[in-house]
Parts: structure tokens; sequence; C-alpha cells
């Protein structure tokens, strides 16, 4: 029965989008690449990790959506990031969905992360853990 199934929430998993190094300039055309990153915040690993990525919105008047990418990793350690894709600035005017499901502890989990259209900007930087680098985040 479905009231049997355990309904687990994800914590201490984030998803950041941060600048690469050699482009953090803003004022630079929009093929600038940026990258988006897991980052596991658990004192233990996390396995069988699947992350969907896409994009979708409107733009200039007209319905823009990207291919869906998948990507996945066999295991993501304690306290640590990986790299999931670039992005495109260009981009960053539509929205951007990560849907991440993991094993932990036997259990799966699923989670969808999304940065609405012009959400990631320098704006709403914080400091992206385990990268020292700054970025947008969300847990």
């Amino acid at each position: 029965m479905k009231k049997d199934i355990p309904i687990h929430k994800v914590e201490d998993l984030a998803i950041a989008v941060a600048p690469r190094e050699d482009t953090f300039d803003f004022t630079q055309e929009e093929e600038d690449l940026w990258d988006v990153y897991l980052l596991n915040l658990r004192n233990e690993p996390i396995s069988s990790v699947l992350v969907n990525s896409r994009g979708y919105g409107e733009l200039n008047g007209e319905q823009q959506r990207t291919t869906v990418l998948r990507h996945f990793f066999e295991e993501i350690g304690p306290l640590a990031a990986v790299q999931i894709e670039p992005i495109q600035t260009k981009l960053f005017s539509i929205a951007n969905e990560y849907w991440v499901s993991f094993v932990y502890n036997g259990y799966m989990y699923d989670k969808k992360y999304i940065f609405v259209q012009e959400s990631i900007s320098e704006n709403h930087f914080t400091t992206i853990p385990f990268l020292n680098r700054k970025g947008v985040m969300i847990r």
C-alpha cells in the first residue's frame, strides 16, 4: 500500500552554480560558461546518484527548452562536491531544473532543485562550501 512506503526528506544536499575562475567578468559575451556542482553535505557517502538537468521558459517572446541531460555518479563521498556540467550564461534567462535521485542507507531519495529565471546572478552570490568560490546555491 502507498501508506506503507516511507517518505524520507532530502537534507544535506545542494546544487550550486559558480562562474569559472577565468570567466568572472560579467561584461563578456553571452557564451561564458559557468559550472554546476552537486554538494554532498552529509558525513557519509551517497550512491547511485542520477541527475537530470533541463532548462525551460520564455525568452524573447518564445518558449525555449533545452535538451534533457542525464548524469550518473556511482558514489559521491562525504563532504564533497562534484561537477555536474557546464552551463552557458545565456540560459540564466530561463528556469534551470536539476532533479537528483540517490540511495542513502538503503532508501532512494529524490528532489528537484529549480533555479528560476534570472536567479543565477551576482545579487544572489554566497560562498560555496568545499569550492571556496562565490556562486548561487540551493539546498
